[in-house]
């Protein structure tokens, strides 16, 4: 098939085209390179099936393609709200020309929605029927609220015009190419450990996260896309949950850094828990993450150390 990839120089873009590649089909990947980085997919430059566009998806564009996987938007507090205004736009207009192509084309499309979708949940763990507890006019309501106008988008665009859609909501990943400044809590934990600094934990560190490994995650979007059952939204996501005092007593130890731990007020609007509820992603796409923290830390640990030796 031909697949097109908004986001495609992204963390998570990188990864799916790799593996759509790996998989036999074209892949195009589409970007404006505000997160993304050429470097991601400079690997892949050499792929005859492989192509690169640089665009910016709030602008419309027209491509004859079969498959939409819609990645595009700043993930991490850091990037999203340093500019709020072109985040939501990213989500919104972004998803209005993508589902504009696949209703012209006939191509499935599927939205990369987020566990923040639920907010900070009064509901725990979370299952795809909690319509969440969002702030929508908070710090990080431009990410929010931008993803569950898309969620909404996508849906009306399937009822009403029959657009083939898939919508997953993709809670806390990590690996190999995540930026080294998003301000993620895997990604800082690990290059603050590496450079001896010292470990921030906002708040006390009793708030929980559920990390799946990046590999994991590609394996469920493939999955949801070749599928005929559901259109989702699935959840997507490693049930465990840790603590942040837990995570950073982990990458401590992989590493064998001394830095100490250091704590600092919460952001605003920080959930305090967040845990997947993955009964649907197993029943339907008999999906389940497979790779445990330890081995996926020390992957991660692996890459941003041999980033930084390099820069």
């Amino acid at each position: 098939m031909r697949c097109l990839v908004t986001g495609g120089a992204g963390f998570l873009g990188s990864h799916l085209c790799e593996r759509l590649l790996k998989d036999g089909h074209e892949v195009i990947s589409l970007d404006n390179y505000f997160t993304g980085r050429l470097s991601n997919i400079s690997h892949l430059r050499d792929n005859k099936s492989f192509e690169v566009i640089r665009h910016d998806v709030t602008e419309p564009i027209l491509l004859e393609v079969d498959r939409i996987f819609n990645l595009a938007c700043p993930a991490s507090p850091v990037h999203y709200q340093h500019n709020p205004v072109k985040t939501i736009k990213t989500s919104v207009m972004g998803a209005i020309n993508m589902l504009g192509m696949a209703k012209r084309v006939h191509a499935r499309i599927l939205q990369a929605s987020t566990s923040e979708v639920y907010g900070d949940p009064a509901v725990h763990p979370q299952k795809e029927e909690y319509w969440g507890n969002v702030n929508p006019i908070g710090i990080r309501s431009c990410y929010d609220e931008g993803k569950r106008v898309a969620e909404t988008l996508f849906m009306d665009y399937h009822r009403q015009n029959n657009v083939d859609i898939r919508i997953v909501r993709i809670f806390n990943t990590y690996g190999p190419r995540m930026l080294p400044n998003d301000g993620r809590v895997v990604s800082n934990f690990i290059v603050q450990a590496l450079k001896g600094e010292p470990i921030t934990i906002y708040g006390d560190g009793s708030q929980t996260r559920s990390f799946c490994y990046v590999d994991d995650l590609i394996e469920c979007f493939i999955r949801m896309m070749n599928q005929e059952k559901i259109v989702g939204p699935v959840n997507a996501g490693n049930p465990s949950e840790f603590t942040m005092i837990e995570l950073a007593k982990e990458v401590l130890s992989l590493t064998g850094s001394k830095s100490p731990i250091v704590y600092k007020d919460l952001p605003g609007d920080d959930p305090k828990k967040r845990k997947p509820d993955i009964t649907l992603a197993r029943s339907v796409l008999d999906w389940e993450p497979k790779i445990s923290l330890q081995e996926g830390l020390s992957k991660t640990i692996a890459y941003f150390d041999n980033l930084l030796k390099n820069s």
